[in-house]
C-alpha cells in the first residue's frame, strides 16, 4: 500500500476541507439548466425552473460530444480551429464554461441534460451505485442488473415536454442507443433517428431542423470519449478524434436553416492518470481502505463507498487519513449538504449515495484491478469535481 508523507495526525497529512471543493453551479450554469432554458425560449410549459438565460430561437440543435471538456478544448486550438473560434460564445457569450454536475460521468450527465434535473433529483448519481436494500451495485450506463427504468427515474424528459407542446422533437444518434434504458428515461421524446456515421448525423440533424417551424434536435458523438479512455487525451489517436469532431461541428453549423441556434456541449472532460502506485491506488490490494467496506461504487475519480452496518464512521476516518490530502472525502450527509448532487436529494436517491464519497482533487485514481479490470486499465479517466473533468463548453452558432 502506498503511504502518504507522514506529516499529520497518525502519520498522515491533514485532509482537504470539503468546503473547498467546487460544487457544480446548479440552477444557473450546469448541464441540467440547458434544455430547460431552451424549452422556455420555445414557450414550452412545465419545464424545470432555471436561472440560465439563453436568447430564444425557433429551431434549436444540441450537439453533445462525449468527453470534450472545456480545458481540453482550450488546450488544442490546432486540432479544433472551428470550435476554438467559438470559445467566446460559450455560456451566452460570457466566454465561460458550464459545470457538468457531479459526478462528471456520462450516465449522470446525460440524465441531467435530458431531464433538466440535477443528479439528486433524477437519481443517476454515479457510474455504479448501490441499489438500496439489495446489497449490490447497479451500473447505470449498462443498466445492469436490470431495474425498472421508470421507477429508477420517474420524471419526464424535457424532450417529452417539448414534443407534447407541439415542437418537432427528435434525437439523432447511433442506432445502438435507441432502445437502451438510459435513452428511455433520459433522452426519449419525439422521434429517434439512428445513423451510423458522424457525417450522417450532422446532415440529418440539419434536415430535421429545417423540416419544422419550431424544432428541438439532439445529436451525439461518443468516439472522442472512447479514444480518451483507451489511449489517453495526450495521444495522437485522441487528437485525431478531436479533429473529426471539429469538422463535424463545422459541417452542421454550415447547414443551419434560418432562425436556428446550435449549441455544442459535452458531458464531462477527462485527464490521463499515470500508471504508477502513487497515482493509481488499488482498492482490491489495500486492506486498510477495504476494512469495513461492503461495496465500492462510482468510478476511479469519484467513489461511492458503502460500509457494512455500523462501520460508516470508521470507513470515513480511514479514507480521510489515507487519501484525504489528495481527495475530498465526505460523509453522505456532508456531500449532500455541500450541494454536490444538487440543491435537493430525493428520498429514493438518498441510499444510492455512498456512506462515504471520495472525490479526486489531485491526479489520483482509486482503481479495483480484480473487480473492475476494464475500468482499471483505462488511460483517461473522469468523474471528479476538478476543473479538467467538471467544466464543459456551451458553444453557440446562430443563423
Amino acid at each position: 500500500m502506498v503511504q502518504p508523507a507522514a506529516t499529520g495526525q497518525h502519520g498522515y497529512p491533514a485532509p482537504l476541507d470539503i468546503r473547498t471543493a467546487p460544487a457544480p453551479r446548479y440552477g444557473t450554469a450546469a448541464l441540467a439548466d440547458l434544455l430547460p432554458a431552451v424549452a422556455r425560449g420555445l414557450s414550452v410549459p412545465g419545464v424545470p425552473a432555471t436561472g440560465l438565460e439563453l436568447a430564444p430561437a425557433d429551431r434549436v440543435c444540441v450537439f453533445l460530444v462525449d468527453g470534450m471538456g472545456w480545458e481540453l478544448l482550450k488546450a488544442h486550438p490546432d486540432e479544433a480551429p472551428f470550435l476554438t473560434s467559438l470559445l467566446g460564445t460559450s455560456l451566452g457569450g460570457s466566454g465561460t464554461a458550464l459545470t457538468a454536475g457531479f459526478p462528471s460521468t456520462t450516465a449522470t450527465s446525460l440524465a441531467s441534460v435530458g431531464t433538466g434535473l440535477p443528479p439528486g433529483t433524477h437519481g443517476l448519481a454515479g457510474y455504479t451505485v448501490a441499489i438500496p436494500g439489495q446489497h449490490q451495485l447497479m451500473n447505470q450506463l449498462r443498466w445492469q442488473p436490470w431495474t425498472d427504468p421508470y421507477v429508477w427515474q420517474p420524471y419526464p424528459t424535457v424532450f417529452q415536454l417539448t414534443d407534447a407542446a407541439g415542437v418537432a422533437t427528435c434525437q439523432v444518434s447511433a442506432p445502438a442507443f435507441q432502445h437502451t434504458p438510459l435513452t428511455q428515461i433520459a433522452l426519449s421524446g419525439g422521434t429517434f433517428h439512428g445513423r451510423l456515421t458522424g457525417e450522417e448525423r450532422m446532415d440529418l440533424a440539419a434536415d430535421r431542423l429545417a423540416a419544422a417551424d419550431r424544432a428541438l434536435v439532439y445529436t451525439y458523438y461518443s468516439e472522442l470519449d472512447g479514444m480518451g479512455h483507451r489511449h489517453g487525451v495526450d495521444s495522437d489517436a485522441w487528437r485525431g478524434q478531436l479533429m473529426m469532431v471539429d469538422r463535424l461541428a463545422q459541417r452542421l453549423a454550415e447547414q443551419l436553416p434560418p432562425r436556428s441556434v446550435l449549441y455544442i456541449t459535452a458531458d464531462h472532460g477527462m485527464i490521463d492518470i499515470p500508471f504508477d502506485p502513487e497515482s493509481r491506488i488499488d482498492f482490491d490490494e489495500d486492506w486498510e481502505l477495504g476494512a469495513g467496506v461492503e461495496l465500492l461504487g462510482g468510478e476511479a475519480r469519484a467513489r461511492h463507498v458503502y460500509a457494512v452496518p455500523g462501520a460508516a464512521a470508521d470507513v470515513h476516518a480511514v479514507w480521510s487519513e489515507v487519501l484525504g490530502d489528495r481527495m475530498w472525502v465526505a460523509t453522505r450527509e456532508q456531500a449532500i449538504a455541500a450541494g454536490w448532487f444538487g440543491p435537493h436529494v430525493d428520498e429514493r436517491v438518498h441510499g444510492r449515495i455512498g456512506d462515504v464519497v471520495a472525490v479526486a482533487q489531485d491526479d489520483i485514481a482509486v482503481i479495483a484491478t480484480r473487480n473492475e479490470p476494464g475500468e482499471s486499465s483505462m488511460v483517461g479517466l473522469h468523474g471528479s469535481l476538478a476543473p479538467g473533468e467538471q467544466l464543459v463548453p456551451l458553444l453557440e452558432v446562430r443563423s
